[in-house]
């Protein structure tokens, strides 16, 4: 049995999918809990449903592709088989995880965006930082997972965090290892012209991560 949040049909409104019609299946339950969450029904209750049920709902609409998201979707064993089972039926497959939970059971072939949590997403933000410091709730291993394909994406709040970001890509290899490196401002926390001002003084091959589904249906919205 999975957990299961909700099953809708959007546009992606992250990553550089942006804009592509996807089916979300919102998987509950997480591991973490980040002071710029905007996720937080996701963490508690949520339908019980076989991973049969779910492969059909997210095949249903006819769509070409489908997000598994959360909570955290590795929070849940079966999530691996519904990963392969939609790549199975032909889906475009894409996992939004934040890295924290082992990533050896998802399939190759599945799209990962891997958000990194910052040392400082559970509380305020950052004074002094070392740029070595490593993200405390990241599996190094995983990063033996990425490939050209995958994304890896940062939340910023102010300055400091984006200079540990990009440090911390760096010495990760990411720029090298994986398809994107995504940063975006913490919603209504950090305006997105000053942090493409930073990117643009940093000289790295970043992209920048707005969440296209705020901006047309509004802050509130997780759709």
């Amino acid at each position: 049995m999975m957990l299961v949040s909700e099953i809708f049909e959007s546009i992606q409104g992250e990553s550089t999918r942006c804009g592509e019609p996807t089916v979300f299946v919102r998987l509950a339950g997480c591991n973490l809990d980040c002071h710029w969450c905007d996720t937080r029904h996701a963490r508690d209750g949520g339908m019980d449903m076989t991973a049969e049920d779910v492969l059909e709902r997210a095949l249903a609409p006819g769509i070409g592709q489908v997000c598994v998201t959360g909570g955290e979707p590795l929070f849940q064993a079966d999530t691996p088989d519904l990963l392969e089972a939609l790549l199975t039926a032909d889906r475009t497959t894409v996992l939004m995880t934040n890295g924290s939970l082992p990533m050896d059971r998802v399939p190759e072939a599945v799209f990962k965006v891997v958000d990194v949590k910052t040392p400082w997403s559970h509380g305020t933000a950052p004074g002094d930082v070392d740029e070595h410091r490593p993200p405390p709730h990241f599996l190094d291993h995983n990063l033996s997972y990425l490939g050209r394909g995958d994304e890896v994406k940062f939340v910023v709040r102010n300055r400091a965090e984006f200079q540990w970001a990009t440090d911390w890509a760096r010495h990760a290899g990411l720029f090298q290892k994986v398809h994107a490196v995504l940063v975006g401002p913490a919603w209504g926390e950090l305006d997105p012209a000053t942090l493409v001002e930073w990117m643009r003084e940093s000289g790295l091959p970043l992209r920048l991560n707005l969440q296209w589904h705020k901006f047309i249906w509004g802050s509130d919205t997780t759709r």
